[in-house]
C-alpha cells in the first residue's frame, strides 16, 4: 500500500535477516498494480536525478555480501532460476521449465536458452550450480539448503536431489546466479555495475535477454560510508529511495516528507506456548489463548500498520492463507471464556481456576525491541482484562534466550523470518531449533510432512489441514506478519511493486514522474 508519510523516527538500525533466525530476530501485501508501459525519463517535478545509495567498501557480491543497501541493488543486476512475486509465488526466470520425480526427491530444471551475462557470455548450468553451492555456505541462504543433498549440472539443465520431499522447492530458488570475475561478479539482470572508486553507476545491460525497454539508461550511485550518510543523503534528496524495516530494533531514522510503499515479508510475530509445563500443557488453555489476542490492534497501533494481522502461520499475502479458518481464530473475549469453561476452568472472583490451580501466566519478552516490548505489555493487559492473571517479564537478550532454552516461561513473544515455502519444521518438530515450548504431536508432524511434499492444488489442501490441526493442538498463537517499507522522495515514483527479495521487482514498469 502506498501512503505519504511525514515523520521523525527515532534512530532505532536496519538489521539484515534473510534466513530463518532466532525467535526474536528479525518482512504485507502491496496493493495490486497493473503494469504500465515504460516511460522515457525526464526531469522530475523537483528536478531530482534518480539515484541510489551504495557502500563501495562493503562489496557488491549478491550471495556472500553482508551490506543490506548493496544487497538491495542486486535486484537490478542479478536474476535467479525463479523470482518470487508479491504473493510469494515463484515465477520462472532463468528456468524455462522443470520436472519432479514421483517421490518428490529429484528435480530437474531446464535453463532458458538465449540468456547471457552482461559481458555477452552465455549462461551455463555450471555457473548455476556454482552459484547455488556458494549460497549453500552463505549466511544469507544456507537455511534453504537443509534438505538438499546434491546439485549437479547437465546439458542445459540443473538437477537438485533432496533427502526430504519439498513440493515448493522453486520458492527457495530465487538465489542470484553469478559469473565470478575475481571482483564484483557478473549477472544476467537489466543493469551492470560500471565505474570505480566513488564514481559508480548502474548502466543498462545491452545484453539483457528480456529485452524490455528500461526507463533509465544509467542510475548513478551515491557513495556512503556509514548509516548517518544514508540518512543525510535521503533527507537532502541526494538518493531517491531507501528500504527499511520501520519496526526493527535498530531502524534507521529518516525525517521529512516522503512516500511510503509497504511490501509483504515472511517475518512472523507470534506468542509461543510452553507445552511441557505450567498451564499451557493443557491444549484447552492454548486453544482459548488463540482467541485472546487482539491481532488488529497489534498490527495497526503498535506496529503503526507496518504489519498485517494474521491468525495462521503463513503470510496473508500468500494464496495459502485461509481467511475462513483465520476468522474462526479471531479475537473474542466470549470465545476465550467458552473455551476455558470447556477445558474445565471456572471463573471466580480471583480469576480462572481449575480445582486448586489458578490460571496464572508469565509472558517473557526481550527488551532489545521497543515495539515488541510494547506489544507484549498490550497482550498482558488484555489477558488481565479477561480475568486471566498475567505478568510480563522483560529480559536482556542473552537472559531472554536462556529463559527460552530452559523453558522458564509460560508464554514468550517471538519473531522469526520463515523461508518462502513457509516451512514450520524448526518451530513444531521435536528437536526443532526454535521449538522452545517442547511441542510434540504425531498427527501434526505427519501433516507437516504431507504439506511439505505437496505441490499445486494439493498444497492448498494440505496447508489447510495442517493449520486446522495447529488450531486444535496449538504450539503458538500467530499475531501478524511484518511489512518492510520503501521510502521514496515525494511524488517522484509510482507503480512500485517491491518484494521481500527484490526491491526492484518489475522495475521496467515503474514510472518516474515528469
Amino acid at each position: 500500500m502506498k501512503k505519504r508519510t511525514r515523520l521523525r523516527l527515532a534512530a532505532l538500525g536496519a538489521a539484515l535477516c534473510l534466513a530463518l533466525t532466532g525467535c526474536t530476530g528479525g518482512e504485507p501485501p502491496v496493493e495490486s498494480v497493473q503494469p504500465t508501459a515504460s516511460v522515457t525519463p525526464t526531469a522530475t517535478p523537483t528536478g531530482l536525478e534518480f539515484a541510489l545509495a551504495c557502500y563501495p567498501e562493503a562489496g557488491f557480491h549478491p550471495i556472500t555480501g553482508g551490506n543490506r543497501t548493496n544487497l538491495t541493488l542486486a535486484g537490478l543486476m542479478y536474476e535467479g532460476l525463479f523470482v518470487l512475486d508479491q504473493q510469494f509465488e515463484p515465477q520462472e526466470q532463468l528456468c524455462s521449465g522443470y520436472t519432479m520425480s514421483a517421490d518428490g526427491l529429484t528435480w530437474t530444471f531446464t535453463l532458458r536458452s538465449g540468456v547471457t551475462f552482461s559481458d555477452g557470455s552465455p549462461l551455463t548450468a555450471a555457473e548455476v550450480v556454482s552459484s547455488l553451492e556458494l549460497a549453500r555456505t552463505s549466511t544469507l541462504y544456507s537455511a534453504r539448503f537443509t534438505d538438499i543433498t546434491a546439485i549437479t549440472a547437465g546439458e542445459g539443465t540443473v538437477t537438485i536431489t533432496l533427502k526430504r520431499a519439498n513440493g515448493a522447492l522453486p520458492a527457495l530458488l530465487d538465489i542470484p546466479v553469478v559469473k565470478e570475475t575475481g571482483g564484483t561478479p557478473l549477472g544476467t539482470g537489466p543493469y551492470v555495475l560500471t565505474g570505480s572508486g566513488e564514481e559508480l553507476t548502474l548502466t543498462a545491460n545491452q545484453s539483457w535477454w528480456q529485452g524490455e525497454e528500461l526507463s533509465l539508461d544509467a542510475i548513478p550511485l551515491r557513495t556512503m560510508q556509514e548509516a548517518d550518510d544514508l540518512i543525510r543523503a535521503f533527507d537532502t534528496k541526494e538518493v531517491t529511495l531507501v528500504s527499511t524495516d520501520l519496526t526493527a530494533t535498530n531502524a534507521l531514522g529518516f525525517s521529512g516528507s516522503f512516500d511510503t510503499v509497504d511490501y509483504p515479508t515472511t517475518t512472523m510475530v507470534y506468542v509461543g506456548f510452553n507445552t511441557t509445563s505450567g498451564p499451557c500443557r493443557d491444549a484447552g488453555v492454548r486453544k482459548a489463548l488463540l482467541r485472546a489476542f487482539d491481532r488488529d490492534s497489534v498490527a495497526t497501533a503498535l506496529f503503526s500498520r507496518h504489519a498485517q494481522a494474521a491468525a495462521l502461520p503463513v503470510s496473508p499475502a500468500s494464496p495459502l492463507y485461509a481467511e475462513s479458518l483465520a476468522e474462526q481464530l479471531s479475537y473474542s473475549s466470549q470465545a476465550v471464556a467458552e473455551a476455558l469453561t470447556e477445558a474445565g476452568w471456572t471463573r471466580g472472583d480471583s480469576g480462572w481456576v481449575n480445582g486448586r490451580q489458578k490460571l496464572q501466566l508469565e509472558l517473557v519478552v526481550s527488551t532489545e525491541n521497543a515495539d515488541r516490548a510494547a506489544a507484549a505489555q498490550h497482550l498482558v493487559n488484555g489477558l488481565n482484562d479477561m480475568g486471566i492473571s498475567a505478568t510480563l517479564t522483560k529480559l536482556e537478550w542473552d537472559s531472554y534466550i536462556s529463559a527460552l532454552e530452559k523453558g522458564n516461561f509460560d508464554l514468550y513473544l517471538g519473531e522469526v523470518r520463515l523461508t518462502a515455502d513457509f516451512d514450520l519444521t524448526p518451530l513444531i518438530t521435536a528437536g526443532g531449533s526454535l521449538n522452545y515450548g517442547g511441542y510434540s504431536d504425531t498427527e501434526t508432524a505427519q501433516l507437516l510432512q504431507t504439506y511439505r511434499a505437496a505441490s499445486g492444488q494439493g498444497r492448498d489442501l494440505s496447508a489447510q489441514r495442517l493449520y486446522e490441526r495447529l488450531a486444535e493442538e496449538p504450539p503458538f498463537a500467530v499475531l501478524c506478519f511484518k511489512n518492510w517499507s520503501v521510502l521514496t522522495q515525494w511524488s517522484v515514483l509510482s507503480d512500485l511493486t517491491p518484494t521481500q527479495q527484490n526491491l526492484f521487482y518489475q522495475f521496467a514498469q515503474w514510472k518516474i514522474e515528469s
